[in-house]
């Protein structure tokens, strides 16, 4: 698929993968709707400036809620033909199942995990997929592409990410029933499961902390990068056999237990 001239939404599109994302799809030619909170307006305003006003808006909207992300959507729309949405918002919590103390693991912190990062992912991507079912085809009947977010985690989850694994797993389950679900409107969907990336959560860490997670990865032998990440979803969305699939992004990395 051709990426100049259509429209495009980013969650989590204010930092990190989404941020990255925003700038490879503009650098493309596309326009870039920035989906992310309010609290992120100052860095979503300074990824605008950066690309030029004419080529990116920020739609402040909560991925869980589906009047603010219905809006995001119809913003995006006015920008040119949505194609492309990609979901890069999401969070995650450290905590067992029971503590070491025999308390159970908080059921509403687990609820909060899976409502932002699968729930929150779904709501977009269905509002996503509506808007663009209604773009005229393409060759073969190619309207447009989602590309949702998970993680190494969902096949390697290790102790205390039972919410985060359990919200990630869920987005590479129904990447596939999703493919087939929206192959009659042609909009293809994929996912990207990054291992460890150079994102500002990793950021936080001590520079001596972050070199030995990048030694551990068989090759390279480094920490991946938004841009990787942004790399890969270009790939995605002008390659138009890819559908259906969960691409690991990761090195060759397999997370141990902790």
């Amino acid at each position: 698929m051709e990426i100049n001239g259509v429209a495009a939404i980013v969650t989590g599109g204010a930092s990190g993968l989404g941020a990255a994302t925003v700038r490879r799809l503009a650098g493309a030619g596309a326009k870039v709707a920035i989906l992310d909170l309010d609290r992120q307006a100052e860095g979503a305003e300074k990824l605008v400036a950066e690309l030029g006003g004419e080529n990116a808006i920020f739609t402040p909207a909560d991925v869980t809620n589906p009047e603010q992300v219905e809006q995001a959507v119809a913003a995006a729309a006015e920008l040119g033909p949505l194609r492309i949405a990609v979901n890069c918002a999401g969070l995650g919590i450290a905590m067992r199942t029971i503590a070491k103390d025999g308390s159970p693991h908080d059921l509403e912190a687990f609820k909060f995990v899976l409502n932002v990062n699968l729930i929150g992912t779904f709501n977009v991507l269905r509002l996503a997929a509506s808007a663009i079912s209604k773009t005229d085809p393409l060759e073969h009947g190619e309207r447009g592409v989602i590309v949702n977010t998970a993680s190494v985690a969902a096949f390697d989850g290790q102790i205390g990410q039972a919410a985060y694994s359990a919200s990630k797993g869920g987005i590479v389950g129904m990447t596939l029933p999703i493919a087939r679900d929206l192959s009659p409107v042609g909009v293809r969907v994929c996912t990207i499961a990054p291992g460890l990336m150079d994102t500002p959560l990793l950021g936080l860490l001590p520079e001596d902390a972050r070199a030995a997670l990048g030694a551990g990865v068989p090759f390279p032998k480094r920490l991946g990068t938004p841009d990787d990440f942004a790399s890969l979803v270009l790939e995605i969305a002008q390659n138009g056999y890819l559908n259906g699939e969960t691409i690991r992004l990761d090195g060759a990395l397999r997370m141990p237990p902790k």
